[in-house]
């Protein structure tokens, strides 16, 4: 029976697949426009594949070395550690390596798919705005789905195909540990991109030059553009199927070393590929009531989907707790995750929805300049910061203790409740993917010289998709804090099989060390990830300057600016900066692990859990925040564009684009790796400390 569920899990993601691209073909046969706004769209086609080209071929490089040295440490079998009694198991190292590039490879096909289908659609967007607003969201969310169902399909097929042949959780562990190590360093990698770009073209072109924020004339218009995809599609998709795997592997780690009943360890081991497969039947699902009309509102009616869907979702897990025979503290705890997914979600949708008081407020002040603007979206930031937390706690404490109550590990229970929040990721991925789409959209529609009416059309899109971003990024993070945890219980259990026992004592000061170093880590990486943002920004806003200054034309509108240099400018910049993140996510918690022992790897874990959820609630949040701040002021209030309010939160909005799009959210992918790779080589510090 439990096999016959694997297959399932197979079919499912064979369907979402088939589902992904039959909607990729949709799209595709709508118009792509005018000969002007296909030709803009081209720019970034060519910019979006030219720097994701360079990027994986980058990646490959790292996968392999990573791959290699893989196989070669899990080639020795350290089951049993002492002198004499490590034996050679070359199968499971290759094993351990062909999932790991499977899993790496798997992430980065998702991202392209979605980066492919939005570049086809953002022109296709906007040409569509010019009939409907219904008709335009339709066609970018529908092409969002192409990217939400590609995603969990080929981690669903993935994670069953993988635990089928080779029936041990550990493996499916190298599978996640590919996906996550791809993932941060893409969407890292693609928000100091996107940022560099987006800083450059506002602060040049809105604040210093005065013109429009897509405007033509603007030379880090295209790499803006381009970065949206790299960024906030492919870099994005990446993350969520790292967090999605990442969820599910801490279950079956646990549900293959926790003492269950005899027959039952097998059941709740691919009890998360089970849940994942009802999470991509209610996402299909729940993607056919998603529908805005002609005066509707595009947020509500991307709300509108993922409630829909998680209730589809809640009904069929309890059907099957129920007719299957699992304990009901499975079923509490994932309904926990799923309602505090929910919860966090509508949360971010406060803090970033421009018809709530938070944006609201951030924009009313903003008459009285830029810093009144930043402390006031900064402040609404940490605010937010709370009911996210009190939601984890919520869901961490009910968890463990209905798990607890109806027979089940309590830190098994924690572990599903992080899979219930992120088994409806086909939706929640495909609301995500939507945001770019239409900014794009609004791009292309002001660059190809659209009527006003359809930039109107465009930034009503837009609006919503900056707030669906935000939900996103709220389940993700959320998400994440319970994986991690779990991942840390992993740890801890893999280190006892090989006899060594933790404890997480405050009185121990290699602890206390430990703890200060994985507390320090995420602050470091944000800053290291947004310093990169600013030194590739400045030299690319010196570029600007340089091209209005020796082409006077280009402003006049009678010579095309080079938009070639500024592409490449943000390409190379992203690239390079990868190195130290990279360092600080796969060799710094093994470093500290052989330098400090596992106790001290044990409390750097935990350090860097807990900053690296508040910041990356903080980041997100807020930046969501400061950006519909300045979208509500170019709406016409507080003086419109042009104004001093606008100016002012153009200045916020430039420091929350850093916060949201580059730091925040590579942050949850950071804390998975760290716990990914510390569970990853428990057994080798083991040894070496035994030894």
């Amino acid at each position: 029976m439990q096999e016959t569920w694997l297959v399932v899990g197979i079919v499912s993601g064979l369907i979402s697949l088939g589902v992904a691209v039959s909607l990729y073909r949709w799209v595709l046969r709508q118009d792509p426009g005018s000969e002007k706004a296909q030709e803009v769209a081209s720019w970034i086609k060519e910019g979006a594949t030219s720097y994701l080209k360079r990027l994986y071929t980058a990646l490959t490089l790292v996968a392999v070395v990573l791959a290699v040295i893989l196989a070669i440490v899990f080639s020795f079998d350290l089951t049993e550690v002492g002198i004499g009694n490590v034996t050679m198991n070359v199968g499971h190292g290759l094993e351990i390596a062909v999932a790991f590039v499977v899993g790496a490879l798997s992430s980065a096909i998702a991202g392209y798919m979605g980066m492919t289908i939005a570049v086809a659609a953002n022109v296709r967007s906007a040409t569509a705005a010019n009939n409907s607003l219904t008709k335009a969201f339709r066609l970018a969310f529908n092409a969002g789905s192409v990217m939400g169902l590609a995603m969990v399909g080929l981690a669903v097929i993935g994670m069953s195909t993988i635990y089928l042949i080779t029936k041990d959780a550990e493996v499916v562990l190298g599978f996640s540990f590919g996906a996550s190590t791809l993932a941060l360093l893409a969407k890292a990698g693609g928000g100091i991109y996107t940022k560099t770009a987006d800083i450059a073209a506002d602060l040049v072109g809105k604040v210093e030059v005065g013109i429009p924020e897509d405007d033509p004339r603007n030379p880090a218009v295209v790499a803006d553009n381009v970065g949206d995809n790299v960024g906030d599609v492919a870099g994005m998709g990446a993350d969520i199927f790292d967090s999605y795997v990442a969820s599910a592997v801490a279950v079956m780690l646990l549900g293959s070393s926790l003492p269950f009943a005899p027959g039952e360890s097998l059941k709740y081991t691919i009890f998360p590929l089970v849940l994942c497969t009802l999470g991509i039947f209610a996402s299909l699902l729940g993607l056919q009531f998603v529908h805005v009309g002609e005066n509707g509102r595009p947020g509500k009616a991307l709300n509108n989907g993922t409630v829909i869907t998680c209730v589809l979702f809640a009904v069929m897990v309890a059907v099957l707790v129920l007719a299957g025979g699992y304990s009901l503290g499975v079923l509490w705890a994932t309904l926990a995750g799923l309602i505090t997914g929910v919860v966090i979600g509508f949360t971010s949708d406060y803090y970033t929805a421009d018809n709530r008081k938070p944006v609201q407020e951030t924009a009313k002040v903003s008459g009285s300049g830029a810093a009144i603007n930043i402390i006031t979206g900064f402040s609404y930031g940490l605010v937010s910061i709370v009911p996210s937390v009190v939601g984890i706690v919520t869901a961490t404490l009910l968890s463990y203790y209905l798990a607890e109550y109806y027979g089940i590990n309590g830190v098994y229970g924690v572990s599903v409740s992080a899979v219930g929040m992120l088994a409806v990721s086909g939706m929640i991925v495909s609301s995500d993917a939507y945001g770019p789409i239409v900014d794009n959209a609004r791009g292309i529609a002001e660059m190809a010289g659209m009527s006003d009416e359809v930039i109107a059309t465009a930034d009503t899109l837009d609006s919503a998709g900056n707030t669906a971003k935000a939900i996103t990024k709220g389940f993700s993070i959320s998400a994440a804090a319970l994986t991690v945890l779990s991942l840390f219980v992993a740890f801890s259990q893999v280190l006892a099989a090989r006899g060594v026992t933790i404890t997480i004592s405050l009185l121990n000061p290699i602890v206390i060390a430990g703890m200060f170093l994985g507390a320090m880590t995420p602050p470091l990486f944000s800053a290291l990830t947004m310093l990169s943002v600013t030194h590739n920004a400045f030299d690319m806003i010196e570029e600007v300057r340089r091209q209005f200054r020796e082409h006077p034309g280009i402003l006049k509108g009678t010579e095309v600016p080079d938009y070639a240099s500024c592409v490449g400018l943000a390409a190379e910049g992203a690239l390079t900066s990868l190195i130290i993140p990279a360092f600080l996510a796969v060799v710094f918690p093994v470093l500290v692990g052989f330098v400090m022992g596992p106790e001290a790897l044990g409390a750097f874990l935990g350090g860097a859990i807990l900053t690296g959820v508040i910041f990356a609630l903080l980041m997100a949040n807020a930046g969501g925040l400061w950006d519909n701040a300045k979208k509500y002021i170019e709406t016409g209030q507080y003086g419109g564009t042009g104004s001093d309010a606008h100016k002012a939160s153009v200045e916020g909005d430039t420091v929350g684009d850093p916060f949201k799009d580059t730091a925040g959210p590579s942050l949850n992918t950071l804390i998975t790796v760290m716990s990914l790779v510390s569970s990853l080589f428990a057994p080798v510090i083991a040894a070496f400390h035994l030894f």
